[in-house]
């Protein structure tokens, strides 16, 4: 078969369960994520199923874990709060009620309210020369697209610059106005 046939035909040169080892071996994934990968590379429904069962057996693939080493490696190591976290793992396949455990178990443990200070304090000191209002209003949009929820950024922010909370409460304002 010519090697244009066989490459439009999507045929595995592989098995699943050995592709699925080689992705897993890089970095963790989801069972979505194998799913869609394996079919990607032309492997039956089937082969898929018995590679993922494999897979979970063998304690490879397990989203729980998954979804709870994510949530850690984002808060804590990436300084991302849990808006961008939760949509970030439901983009990856994991299921609502997974996500909802390892974010409650980050939250409980207060490492996202650590993460938020973590941010604060450092975007503050890397945009030292605009003038504080100013820094506080783009700190405030750059917290929430990290992800954390508008209500505990502005708790950050009035108990570290307490002095600038004329500026804060504006800022409240304009936060309720828009949801």
């Amino acid at each position: 078969m010519p090697f244009a046939a066989r490459t439009a035909a999507k045929v595995p040169t592989r098995s699943a369960f050995a592709s699925a080892l080689r992705r897993l071996a890089r970095r963790d994934h989801s069972e979505a994520e194998i799913r869609e990968v394996l079919t990607g590379l032309g492997h039956d429904r089937e082969e898929i199923d018995e590679t993922i069962a494999r897979l979970k057996a063998s304690r490879y693939l397990d989203d729980k874990s998954y979804a709870e080493r994510y949530t850690r490696s984002r808060v804590a190591g990436q300084l991302q709060g849990r808006v961008r976290v939760r949509h970030d793992l439901r983009q990856r396949g994991v299921s609502g009620e997974l996500v909802e455990r390892a974010l409650t178990g980050v939250a409980a443990d207060g490492t996202e309210r650590d993460a938020l200070d973590a941010a604060a304090r450092k975007y503050w000191r890397f945009h030292a020369s605009v003038p504080p209002e100013t820094r506080l209003r783009r700190m405030w949009g750059f917290l929430l697209r990290r992800g954390f929820p508008s209500g505990m950024v502005g708790e950050c922010l009035r108990s570290l610059w307490p002095k600038h909370g004329e500026t804060l409460e504006s800022l409240d304002v304009a936060e309720t106005e828009t949801e």
